[in-house]
């Protein structure tokens, strides 16, 4: 099973764009979903998480009320919703999992637990 992550591109500050993170060669209504991000030059970071099950959701407090994380399992997507999109949004987008079905979620670290299974990254740039 691969991931891949689509939809970015080059958006002025205030703006939105929607990512999507599709699986080919199997399903991904069983696993929780990550999102991560890496600038030029930093470490790569945590941006949302949603768990299998429950769907419960997590975000780094920086994008908090601005980026939205879903599932859509009829399409087998993921989605990284953004708006408000700032400079330091900039960004390769990761999607990510471990393709493990985890039986309790209850904080953001039980969500990107043991994620190492990543897809091709798409650039979002984010001009002031």
């Amino acid at each position: 099973v691969q991931l891949q992550a689509s939809g970015g591109g080059l958006v002025q500050a205030g703006g939105s764009l929607r990512l999507s993170c599709v699986a080919s060669g199997g399903s991904l209504r069983y696993y929780a979903i990550g999102w991560f991000r890496q600038a030029p030059g930093k470490e790569r970071e945590e941006v949302a998480c949603i768990s299998n099950g429950d769907s419960r959701t997590f975000y780094r407090d920086s994008v908090k009320g601005r980026f939205t994380i879903s599932r859509d399992n009829a399409e087998n997507t993921v989605y990284l919703e953004m708006s408000g999109l700032k400079p330091d949004d900039t960004a390769v987008y990761y999607c990510a999992t471990d393709f493990a079905i985890k039986v309790a979620v209850t904080t953001a670290s039980d969500c990107y637990y043991g994620m190492d299974k990543w897809g091709k990254g798409t650039q979002v740039t984010v001009s002031s």
